[in-house]
């Protein structure tokens, strides 16, 4: 008669771990690859966002002058316009994307708000001419010193990333102060605290473990010439 043995609880433990171990060396890569689609998702939303915004200022009817949108300020709908002065231009340059008057996705795929900036005489509602010049810039760190990515872009979007940090989720919730923000993530924020100003953007290549903001713009030149065929004609 044949004796039949089971397995120890030893050798059950070992299996156990040599699982786990497999599993979880698994588990990065596709952790990994989940976290690229991502960022090819935003990547192509954000690209969708910057024809939206060319697409907008083609279609203002104000005697063929074209202009860019005001950024949502949070005082009226979510994702419309916020307001103008009595002279047309935005009250608030910067804040979150209008996502609703654009027509475009309410957030990246990490659920966050889009921040977005626009050189104010472009999103005068008098239209801006075929030299009316941007004053956004893209530097390579907060210190905004030295040669920077971009200069005098018409507008900029931002998309703050997997880890999100102080950005308006779509969902709700209370956003980290800029101050529990490093510096260099703090200056895309709607508010910057940093030294680069209302005006200034960091885009970092490659990322580093602070920083995981994508950051896209608008070139002035660009955006003349998709939205006026043969250049912009004077403002009133």
């Amino acid at each position: 008669m044949t004796n039949q043995r089971g397995f120890t609880l030893i050798e059950m433990a070992i299996v156990l771990v040599i699982i786990t171990i497999l599993i979880g060396g698994l588990a990065v890569p596709l952790s990994a690859q989940i976290q690229a689609r991502r960022i090819a998702e935003t990547r192509a939303d954000m690209r969708a966002i910057q024809d939206a915004l060319i697409g907008y200022a083609m279609s203002r009817p104000t005697a063929g002058h074209p202009y860019l949108p005001c950024p949502d300020d949070g005082t009226g709908v979510p994702g419309d316009e916020g307001a103008r002065d009595t002279d047309g231009q935005c009250v608030t340059p910067r804040g979150m994307l209008p996502w609703r008057k654009l027509g475009v996705d309410d957030a990246d795929t990490w659920g966050n708000r889009y921040t977005y900036a626009v050189t104010p005489a472009l999103a005068d509602s008098d239209g801006f001419s075929s030299t009316t010049p941007g004053t956004l810039k893209v530097h390579v760190n907060k210190n905004c010193s030295g040669a920077g990515v971009a200069d005098q872009m018409a507008a900029v979007i931002v998309s703050h990333g997997a880890n999100g940090r102080g950005a308006q989720n779509k969902s709700g919730g209370t956003p980290l102060t800029p101050a529990a923000v490093p510096e260099n993530e703090r200056q895309n924020l709607s508010t910057p605290a940093a030294p680069c100003g209302v005006d200034g953007f960091v885009s970092l290549t490659p990322p580093d473990i602070d920083f995981d903001d994508l950051v896209v713009w608008i070139n002035p030149l660009i955006l003349v010439k998709q939205a006026c065929s043969g250049g912009c004609p004077p403002t009133p």
